[in-house]
């Protein structure tokens, strides 16, 4: 039987790198982050967001390091975090070197924008020390003005420039721990970029349409531009960059990934558009369905359709589904019908499979992992 064909193409080699336990590149899954947009200092508040941000799914958090109290609060933010977190710093090495000794796992920061290159070698030679990357990050509207000056204004050639001189200030230093990102709000410059420096170099590759919106026009500019890049095989870890809940990046972000079918986590909910044939609410019941499972972590699918023009099909391809009918709707579990449900039990016995299902897929998970580490005991012994 002829399968589906991959809409991706082999990812680009890229160098390895560790962010915290996190790998970056190479063969690793391509990870999702997102960044905190409270105040750094209110370690209560940014806490709950980054825990909120975990529970969704990131792997990776950005928290920004405006100042040196902000520097000093990473210090408990990390102690309590469980992911790893990077300090977002611009200008002043200080911060940097104070965020290290917080115990982050990442900078993002320019090198050629920090000062001399001895306070360059003082960040590099304390990271060096505890082996954390550094990720490059080139913004079209933040450009070093002799490359405006020099291209006339904000291009794929000038930021392609700008990260390769970034690159050779760290390179000259010895420290290859390097990931890049080169965003725009504009989706073609920023794809023309990655395709340029993803010729050039081999350091993973953070992908991103900055400055991109509000939450419905921010995620198709992403799902366009990163989607583009993924599909050729450029990329290793992204953030969806919105003006919306930080949580919203990272549900969008892998909803790119499992799209196309790069990597998969949470309920992949299959539903119809709704038109007159529907018999019960499709919309309502999604969004009460998203709402209620979006603690679920393992990969499932969940068919609702409205009726049995489709609905069968796709319940038959689904681990649970949902079928509307006149005379109750049906419920298919691994593809079998299995009774019916009315619209007052359909929400919470759907969510109750799901979970279900979940479990299930846990305790195989556990029991393999029992299996091999037994295998591998008896081995060595």
């Amino acid at each position: 039987m002829q399968g589906t064909p991959s809409l991706t193409r082999p990812r680009r080699p890229t160098r390895t790198i560790h962010v915290g336990d996190v790998a970056v590149g190479g063969e690793a899954p391509i990870t999702v982050q997102s960044m905190t947009n409270t105040d750094t200092r209110d370690t209560d508040a940014t806490q709950a967001q980054i825990d909120a941000l975990a529970e969704a799914g990131a792997d990776i958090v950005r928290v920004s390091c405006p100042d040196q109290a902000s520097a000093v609060a990473l210090k408990t933010l990390v102690a309590n975090a469980s992911v790893p977190l990077i300090a977002d710093i611009h200008f002043d090495h200080r911060l940097a070197l104070s965020a290290l000794e917080s115990g982050v796992h990442g900078l993002r920061i320019n090198p050629g924008n920090i000062g001399s290159k001895a306070r360059v070698a003082q960040v590099v030679d304390a990271a060096r020390e505890r082996r954390v990357p550094i990720r490059i990050g080139v913004n079209a509207g933040s450009l070093e003005k002799h490359l405006l000056e020099k291209y006339g204004e904000p291009c794929p050639d000038a930021m392609v420039e700008s990260a390769l001189d970034h690159i050779r200030i760290l390179e000259d230093l010895d420290y290859p721990e390097i990931k890049v990102s080169l965003k725009a709000s504009d989706v073609a410059m920023t794809v023309a970029a990655y395709r340029l420096l993803s010729e050039q170099v081999n350091y993973p590759l953070h992908l991103g349409i900055t400055e991109a919106g509000g939450l419905l026009p921010g995620s198709v500019k992403s799902a366009i531009g990163l989607g583009l890049l993924l599909i050729e095989g450029i990329g290793d870890t992204l953030r969806v960059s919105l003006s919306a809940d930080p949580v919203e990046e990272v549900r969008v972000g892998f909803e790119i990934l499992k799209t196309l079918g790069l990597r998969f986590r949470g309920v992949n909910i299959i539903s119809c558009p709704t038109c007159a044939r529907q018999t019960f609410s499709v919309i309502e019941t999604v969004a009460a369905l998203e709402k209620r499972l979006g603690h679920v972590r393992e990969p499932i699918s969940l068919s609702v359709i409205g009726c049995v023009v489709n609905g069968p099909g796709e319940a038959r391809e689904s681990d649970v589904g949902l079928v509307g009918g006149e005379g109750g709707h049906l419920l298919y579990r691994q593809g079998d019908p299995s009774g019916k449900l009315n619209d007052a039990e359909m929400v919470e016995t759907l969510a109750r499979e799901v979970e279900a299902r979940a479990e299930a897929m846990r305790r195989e998970k556990a029991e393999m992992e029992e299996t091999e580490r037994k295998a591998e005991t008896d081995t060595a012994t």
